[in-house]
């Protein structure tokens, strides 16, 4: 049975605006729609996924996805949601940031299969052989400064200032919409809702350019539950490149979501039906303390992001941190991992030279590294079982030597089961 794109939206709390008669142009049959994504950065981010889910979802209901990337808009920037002006980006930068969105985009859209099969764009192709002047003549002239100004990402910077530049982006969008209406056949734009007033823009120049008929909807912007901004961790971002934002931190960001977040991320960022989720949340009311909705969000997520096996790593490495682990499964982690794993632990720096021919662990944990503040502290803690070095027990008698350096750098002491102290060799 055919999915009613509108209706999937609606339960899955993914639908804020949606321009009159646009579910009903759904009906009709198979329609093109599209997306913009900004390439100033090499990746995407967790925020960019609303909008991909949108497109997965549009492909699904049988209708043919475009994904934009903006490499002739980017080198502008969009005012919407933004309070000042920033960087522009040369177009060398640009195009290496689309080739890897695109690889992104690729995990979750089907670009080889059926008639509705997803295609990528890039408006620098149409932008980059238009003459200022013919612009103004061919498009400026439709769209009154009047209308302009009244649209709220322009309003919101009035007070602190808007340079033409950004002033003019709707103008541009509005042309991508109408290229691709006239070239592509395109009549839906989708986006976040702080689009709503670039995407009908774009309806607008349609309508009196071409008398033609086009149609918007967005989805909510995505917040916490207490309000916070969604997308970023302790200030930073959580990008889908592994090289950005490790496959750990990754998960950690879903599994750590609140009980209220993760039952709106589960609906807005897997594909799971709708008996599934309420089924998981049945089963997260009855032992919340399992985190059920948490573990089966990150699980799906992390996969579908990254792969399977960074999935269980990243597993693995969560009970290694919380005392489960083993010393095999610390030392199967590479660099990046073992680091984000022990971020915010407290470090130390011993020379590598220092350890070589071997030297007694109360030594170690006193002199060399400061873990424990005296050498009677620290041989109680060993005496009673308390310490251990990369997940193995040991005792006063015990001998740090180069076997005991993971990936050449690190030497992980534990005092009891959550207490940790990594040391990084020098050279």
């Amino acid at each position: 049975m055919q999915v009613n794109f509108v209706e999937e939206l609606k339960w899955r709390g993914m639908l804020h605006d949606i321009m009159p008669g646009t579910e009903e142009e759904l009906k009709k049959g198979m329609i093109a729609g599209y997306v913009g994504f900004d390439p100033t950065a090499a990746s995407l981010t967790i925020g960019n996924l609303v909008t991909i889910m949108l497109l997965v979802h549009f492909q699904k209901a049988g209708h043919k996805p475009f994904a934009l990337v903006g490499g002739a808009t980017g080198m502008i920037g969009d005012p919407s949601g933004k309070s000042e002006e920033r960087n522009l980006l040369s177009e060398e930068t640009l195009r290496y940031n689309q080739e890897k969105i695109k690889k992104q985009l690729s995990k979750f859209l089907d670009f080889e299969n059926g008639a509705n099969a997803a295609e990528i764009v890039n408006n620098y192709d149409w932008f980059k052989d238009i003459h200022f002047l013919d612009f103004l003549r061919d498009v400026g002239k439709h769209l009154t400064v009047n209308y302009m100004m009244a649209k709220e990402s322009v309003k919101k910077r009035m007070e602190t200032g808007i340079s033409f530049t950004e002033f003019s982006y709707q103008l541009l969008q509005g042309y991508d919409f109408y290229w691709l209406n006239k070239h592509k056949n395109i009549s839906l734009q989708m986006g976040g809702s702080d689009q709503w007033g670039n995407i009908t823009a774009g309806t607008e120049l349609i309508r009196r350019k071409a008398n033609g008929e086009a149609f918007a909807l967005t989805c909510p912007l995505i917040t916490k539950a207490d309000g916070t901004k969604f997308g970023k961790s302790e200030g930073q971002n959580i990008w889908l490149d592994r090289n950005m934002t490790s496959p750990y931190k990754f998960y950690q960001f879903w599994l750590n979501c609140s009980d209220a977040d993760a039952s709106a991320f589960i609906r807005i960022f897997t594909l799971f039906d709708r008996n599934t989720i309420e089924d998981l949340e049945r089963q997260h009311n009855e032992a919340p303390h399992l985190r059920i909705l948490q573990k089966e969000l990150a699980k799906d997520i992390t996969i579908r992001v990254h792969s399977e096996e960074d999935y269980k790593m990243a597993v693995e490495a969560s009970e290694i941190l919380f005392g489960k682990g083993t010393a095999d499964s610390l030392k199967s982690l590479n660099e990046q991992d073992f680091l984000s794993v022990f971020e915010g632990v407290p470090q130390s720096s011993v020379k590598q030279s220092d350890i070589i021919n071997g030297i007694g662990i109360v030594d170690f944990l006193t002199e060399k590294t400061g873990s424990f503040p005296s050498k009677g502290e620290a041989k109680r803690m060993l005496m009673s079982g308390a310490v251990s070095i990369n997940k193995n027990k040991v005792n006063e008698s015990y001998l740090i030597k180069s076997d005991d350096i993971i990936n050449d750098k690190f030497i992980l002491i534990q005092k009891g089961k959550k207490n940790y102290h990594l040391v990084v060799l020098s050279f």
